[in-house]
C-alpha cells in the first residue's frame, strides 16, 4: 500500500513539473504525456528508480560490480600521506605539484573497479615519470619517488617494469602498420593480447598512461614525432584497431607534448645557467689565481729588497769596522 501511494505521488509530481516546466505539459482530456512516453512507461520507471537499491539493478555492468557496493575507497589525501611516509624524503619545490598531480591521478585510476593494468599502460606511465623527472636534482631520489608512488596505489615498481619492458622488447624494429595489426588483435604479441582483452570488455577503461603508452609505441617505431603527427595515427589505433573512443586519448597525447615541450625549455635553460655559472666560477678562480700570483711577487720582492738592504748594512759595517 505504501508503495502504490509513494508511486502515486511521485507520477502526481512529475505531472504538476511536466505541467509547468515542459512544452507538452497535461493533454486537455488530463491524460498524463511526457515527450511521446506512455503512462504505463512512466510510471514503470519512476517505480523502478523509488525501488532502486544500490547494486541491485537488473544490468550487466550491476552485476559484473554490484559486490563492491559499499566497500571503502581510500581518499587522494591517504594516498599521498603514503607516497610522503614511504619516500621520507621532501620533494624538490619544483616538482612538488607536479608529483601531487600524479599521485592523485595514478591513485584515481587505480581504485577504479574497471581498471586493469597493462603493459602498454606501464609502459607510458613509467615513459612519463622517466620524461618528468629527468632533470631532477637528485637522481637517487627521482628513483625512490617513482618507487614510492607505486606502492602508494598498491602496485609493484619491478612487475610494472617487467610489463614495460615486454612491450618495449616487442615494439622494437617494428613498423606503424605492424603495430596497427597487432592492436586489431592479430597474432600472438603482447600488445594483441591486450587489445582482444579491451575488445572483449564492454567496461574496458581507458587512462592518461594507456595513452602515453601507445605515444611511446609511435615514437619507439618512428611514427611520429610532434601532436600534429600523433593525432590521425591515435584516431586509427583507437577507434579502428581497438573499437574504443579515441578523444580523450587524442587530448592526452597533445597534453603530453605541450608538457614535453615546456620540460626540453626548462632543460635548455638549466643548462645556459649551468654554462654561465661555470663560466663565473672559472673568472672567480681565474681572478683569485691572478691575486695570489701577484701576492706572491709581492712577496718574492719584499724579500729580494730585504735581503738586498741586509747585504747593504752588511757591507755598511765592513767599511764602518775597517776604518776604526
Amino acid at each position: 500500500m505504501f508503495n502504490k501511494t509513494r508511486r502515486a505521488a511521485l507520477i502526481l509530481l512529475v505531472a504538476t513539473s511536466t505541467n509547468a516546466f515542459c512544452p507538452g505539459g497535461l493533454s486537455r482530456g488530463g491524460n498524463f504525456a511526457l515527450s511521446g512516453i506512455s503512462d504505463d512507461d512512466i510510471e514503470s520507471r519512476i517505480a523502478r528508480e523509488a525501488d532502486y537499491q544500490p547494486g541491485k539493478a537488473n544490468t550487466e555492468f550491476a552485476k559484473r560490480f554490484g559486490s563492491l557496493k559499499g566497500a571503502k575507497v581510500r581518499t587522494v589525501g591517504e594516498a599521498f600521506a603514503d607516497f610522503t611516509s614511504i619516500l621520507s624524503l621532501p620533494v624538490n619545490a619544483l616538482y612538488k605539484n607536479m608529483m601531487t598531480d600524479i599521485v592523485g591521478t595514478t591513485h584515481l585510476t587505480a581504485v577504479n573497479a574497471r581498471f586493469k593494468r597493462d603493459g602498454i599502460w606501464s609502459f607510458g606511465m613509467l615513459a612519463a615519470l622517466d620524461l618528468l623527472l629527468k632533470n631532477y636534482p637528485e637522481q637517487d631520489a627521482a628513483a625512490k619517488i617513482k618507487t614510492s608512488l607505486f606502492e602508494c596505489v598498491g602496485m609493484i615498481e619491478s612487475e610494472v617494469r617487467d610489463e614495460a619492458k615486454e612491450i618495449a622488447d616487442w615494439v622494437e624494429g617494428k613498423s606503424k602498420e605492424d603495430i596497427s595489426e597487432a592492436l586489431t588483435g592479430a597474432g600472438n604479441s603482447p600488445i594483441a593480447k591486450i587489445a582482444k582483452a579491451a575488445q572483449a570488455d564492454e567496461y574496458w577503461m581507458y587512462s592518461r598512461s594507456f595513452g602515453i603508452g601507445l605515444v611511446t609505441i609511435m615514437d619507439t617505431v618512428g611514427a611520429a614525432s610532434s601532436a600534429d603527427d600523433v593525432f590521425p595515427i591515435m584516431e586509427e589505433w583507437m577507434s579502428t584497431s581497438l573499437g574504443k573512443a579515441h578523444f580523450t586519448a587524442c587530448s592526452d597525447s597533445d597534453t603530453y607534448f605541450k608538457i614535453k615541450q615546456k620540460l626540453d625549455l626548462m632543460e635548455t635553460m638549466m643548462k645556459e645557467i649551468e654554462i654561465r655559472e661555470k663560466k663565473r666560477m672559472a673568472q672567480r678562480l681565474e681572478e683569485k689565481a691572478e691575486a695570489a700570483i701577484a701576492a706572491a711577487e709581492r712577496d718574492a720582492e719584499f724579500v729580494k729588497v730585504t735581503k738586498d738592504e741586509v747585504e747593504e748594512k752588511k757591507d755598511t759595517d765592513k767599511e764602518e769596522s775597517k776604518s776604526e
